[in-house]
């Protein structure tokens, strides 16, 4: 078993989660120690203004310089650690064009913590044809694994719900061997970003804390029914978003109040993850929610009237929601150093199985 340390700044653009985890890139040992920096609203404002952009565009050198530098400094608090697994900052993904782009250069990381440093897990995918994301689903079919060992969670297919800035799912099927045949996977569409671009946007904060002023508001019916004709919503999986691939969608609430239009982009979010269910082998007998979105009360109120069966945070069986993605690219790295596959055509739609992520050493920089 390795001692991992997994990173994740997603595009919320909140902060930088570390989260310890021991596996041998299989089965997980233990879930450790985590942590959490912020981004000051100046940092989180520069990688902000960088999103959308690519290697050599205005502002990326300085996305990437801040990445490493927050990350490294977070990793100082974890020495146990054997290895880092560090996603970047994503500022833009287009797999079907010019690729994806994670901010952030792991030797540099590798450099400053003198340890190994697995990164740049997407690009490979998406070379092999794969959508790039969603990279947590193996992890997922662990974590019920995990679970259901620990005797948290039954015989059944369970969804595992990432609401980040963009929201991702994970049907597992408990009766497959292991991750590449017990897993579908796919971006359901927009999560969090409309509503934090939209509190930004009007001087009201980072974030709607708690849901409190979606759950004020009434949702405008006609913008949520034009937002889910949407042709994505219909496509079968897998398939991945980039953050603003749904920018229309704030243009849509702009007219609206603070309330009804916070209101309106929780019931597009619900109405998203709904459409998405229809594509699954079978129901789940369970929806987990993990990320930032489950901390919003209306999130979970709208998921809970538009959804076929329970919805509950991960925590609800003994997991930490606000560190999976980070723990999923600890679990993702030791994968990564034996070799073993990350995704396949199930999560990414890539032609086969395939080992993405690049290795760094504090003396090579690979």
């Amino acid at each position: 078993m390795i001692r991992a340390l997994g990173m994740m700044s997603g595009t919320s653009l909140d902060g930088v989660d570390a989260a310890l985890i021991e596996t041998d890139g299989e089965r997980i040992a233990g879930l450790g120690a985590s942590a959490y920096r912020a981004y000051d609203p100046a940092e989180a404002e520069l990688l902000h203004d960088a999103l959308g952009r690519w290697p050599g565009e205005t502002g990326v050198a300085e996305a990437a310089e801040l990445s490493v530098r927050a990350h490294a400094a977070l990793a100082a608090e974890f020495p146990q650690a054997q290895v880092i697994g560090y996603h970047g900052q994503t500022l833009a993904h287009d797999p079907g064009g010019r690729g994806t782009h994670q901010a952030g250069s792991g030797a540099a990381l590798a450099r400053l913590t003198r340890r190994r440093v697995v990164w740049d897990f997407r690009t490979e995918d998406v070379r092999q044809g794969g959508q790039g994301a969603p990279l947590a689903p193996f992890f997922h079919w662990a974590l019920a694994d995990w679970a259901r060992r620990n005797g948290a969670l039954s015989e059944a297919p369970v969804v595992f719900l990432n609401l980040g800035g963009v929201g991702n799912l994970t049907w597992v099927d408990p009766e497959a061997k292991g991750p590449l045949d017990g897993c579908l996977a796919f971006d359901t569409g927009p999560a969090n970003a409309p509503i934090n671009d939209l509190m930004r946007a009007r001087g009201l904060g980072g974030h709607d804390e708690g849901g409190r002023l979606a759950a004020a508001g009434n949702a405008d019916p006609d913008i949520v029914a034009k937002f889910l004709r949407h042709p994505y919503f219909a496509r079968r999986p897998p398939k991945s978003l980039d953050r603003d691939a749904f920018a229309r969608l704030g243009h849509d609430v702009a007219a609206l109040s603070d309330r009804d239009a916070a209101a309106t982009l929780v019931a597009a979010l619900a109405g998203s993850v709904a459409a998405g269910l229809a594509h699954l082998p079978a129901m789940p007998g369970r929806v987990l929610v993990c990320g930032g979105g489950r901390h919003n009360g209306a999130i979970m109120q709208a998921l809970a009237q538009a959804l076929p069966c329970a919805v509950d945070p991960v925590e609800a069986v003994g997991l930490d929601g606000d560190m999976l993605e980070a723990q999923a690219f600890g679990w993702l790295a030791v994968r990564v150093l034996r070799g073993l596959p990350t995704s396949g055509p199930r999560t990414t739609g890539a032609p086969g199985p395939v080992c993405g992520g690049r290795i760094s050493t504090p003396l090579r920089a690979g």
